[in-house]
């Protein structure tokens, strides 16, 4: 959150730093949209970015929030050794896109 919150700062946007959050933590999104209001940071100023089809709920809500939301496709010949590293670092990863892909 802390990195968050310097990539958001004054200096950083006036240095032309443009924040994109590639989370699907909802803390970690409540933690970056606080922190955009209380110091007036318009939404156009950063991005969330989010994998297809997980938390597709959350992703139109954000839209609807007025923020930008880009969603991350996987593709190619990598995508495969792609998901399996991220599993690799998180096994409780799996659960999470297991339950997601089914929720919306």
């Amino acid at each position: 959150v802390r990195q968050t919150e310097m990539m958001l700062s004054d200096e950083a946007r006036t240095r032309g730093v443009y924040l994109a959050v590639a989370t699907h933590d909802d803390a970690m999104i409540d933690a970056t949209q606080r922190f955009a209001r209380l110091h007036e940071i318009p939404p156009d100023a950063y991005e969330f970015q989010l994998l297809y089809g997980i938390r597709r709920d959350r992703q139109e809500q954000l839209v609807a929030q007025g923020h930008r939301v880009r969603i991350y496709v996987p593709y190619g010949t990598a995508w495969y050794p792609y998901f399996m590293r991220r599993l690799a670092e998180r096994p409780a990863n799996l659960w999470f896109f297991v339950s997601n892909f089914f929720r919306a």
